[in-house]
């Protein structure tokens, strides 16, 4: 077996793990994803080579290492809108893909577009400053848009001598503030990105600290992006009807299963119209299959000839979501121009686009302190706040909580497509905030 097989094959049994970096500016978030990148050999010979002559040109006499996702920097600040960098990477036991957010307040809206499919987020800490106004936010963004696994990096623990106390009150008040927030999982790691303690290799200097290096518990992170085991949902994004001599009567819904599994003779329901089928039979690359998956692409035939179009949600019958054209959200607010009560909007759930309406911005939240500014009247560019919204036709909208692919949905601006707006529906911190307590378990989690 060839090694090119061999690799592809290792790569078809791995998992695949999504996470996002946080950090407020200067924390060293560069310097860390250079250090993973470079220490997990993910990085190519050349742009090694690119890294050092740079560094030796300026001086330096070790690779700097924050090069290697600097470039991306300035091209942000070229005014292109890479917003969020992403970076591919992969070891033996893990495919990684990495959305490095920026730090600055101003791009809150970029760690929402860089954080909504993260398993993970790594918030980075810097030791001599401890939690700061920005962590906090960092980590409610995390809490709003339930990420599972939330990491706790403090990092330059070299230039506080390693100490163990700094790093232990640091994780402390930080978990004690993520946790409050319903993050149900929080990993804190001492870390030197610089001198790449505690990153890929453990640290020879912090022996006071028994737990996994930054990749360690990147590549054992339980993914709990099962979508096999949430609410099954397939929204339709084209129907087949050939029409041909070979296939006169085929008509056949095209999509990609969003979330749980069907199965052929399961019962269902077509929403929003609520008309009632069975599945009569499942084509999955160009294959007849008795059962499929998300996040598979399949096309669903159903026994009877219900009139079903793009946008139509398929679901099965006992586990169908309610079908509403209200809809309360918390959403951030991603566009220059502000969202205002009465403004006419489209709503994009899924595969269908409807008409809608701001009826109310019940508050604006302030992610300092976590307190609800009431009545704000607007939201402008990175603002997360609550809303209200009236459809022009019902939707099978999901709560956020219980999937985050089917409670997702975009306001856009109908006179230029541009996107106002990303929300989420239902409540906006998880039940444990709320209550106090801690999760029961991982059930409200799934998406």
């Amino acid at each position: 077996m060839s090694t090119h097989t061999q690799h592809a094959e290792q790569l078809s049994t791995t998992t695949l793990l999504r996470f996002a970096t946080a950090g407020s500016v200067d924390d060293g978030k560069s310097t860390l994803v250079g250090r993973l990148l470079h220490d997990s050999k993910s990085v190519l010979t050349d742009q090694l080579e690119a890294v050092e002559h740079a560094s030796r040109s300026r001086g330096q006499e070790a690779p700097d290492l924050a090069l290697l996702t600097d470039g991306l920097r300035a091209e942000r600040e070229q005014g292109i809108t890479i917003d969020v960098a992403y970076r591919y990477f992969a070891t033996p036991r893990r495919r990684f893909i990495l959305a490095d957010t920026p730090g600055h307040v101003q791009y809150t809206r970029n760690m929402v577009t860089g954080a909504s499919t993260a398993e993970l987020a790594v918030v980075l800490v810097d030791a001599r400053n401890g939690v700061v106004e920005q962590t906090r936010r960092h980590a409610a963004v995390a809490a709003l848009l339930r990420v599972p696994h939330v990491v706790l990096a403090v990092n330059k623990m070299d230039l506080v001598d390693y100490a163990e106390p700094v790093f232990a009150a640091i994780a402390e008040e930080f978990t004690a503030y993520a946790a409050s927030l319903g993050v149900p999982e929080i990993t804190a790691i001492p870390i030197s990105a610089l001198a790449g303690d505690n990153v890929v290799e453990p640290s020879a200097h912090m022996d006071w600290y028994g737990g996994p290096t930054v990749l360690e518990h990147l590549e054992t992170v339980p993914v709990s992006h099962d979508l096999t085991a949430c609410h099954a949902r397939f929204p339709v994004q084209y129907v087949i009807r050939p029409q041909t001599a070979e296939h006169p009567d085929y008509r056949g819904y095209a999509g990609q299963i969003a979330a749980g599994a069907f199965r052929v003779g399961e019962a269902v329901t077509v929403l929003p119209s609520g008309r009632t089928s069975t599945i009569a039979g499942i084509d999955a690359l160009g294959e007849s299959v008795d059962i499929a998956w998300a996040p598979q692409s399949v096309t669903i035939r159903l026994a009877d000839d219900i009139d079903i179009s793009r946008g139509d949600l398929i679901a099965p019958a006992d586990d169908a979501p309610a079908v509403t054209r209200d809809v309360e959200a918390t959403v951030c607010h991603v566009a220059d121009q502000p969202l205002s009560v009465g403004q006419r909007v489209l709503l994009k759930h899924t595969t269908r686009t409807v008409k809608a309406i701001v009826k109310d911005i019940p508050s604006r939240l302030t992610l300092d302190d976590l307190s609800q500014h009431p009545a704000p009247g607007q939201l402008v560019a990175n603002d997360i706040g609550r809303v209200v919204v009236r459809t022009a036709e019902p939707l099978a909208l999901d709560a956020y909580a219980d999937s985050r692919r089917t409670g997702s949905f975009l306001l856009i601006d109908p006179a230029d497509g541009t996107t106002l707006t990303a929300g989420m529906a239902g409540a906006s911190f998880a039940a444990a905030a709320e209550s106090g307590a801690a999760p029961a378990d991982d059930a409200e989690w799934d998406f």
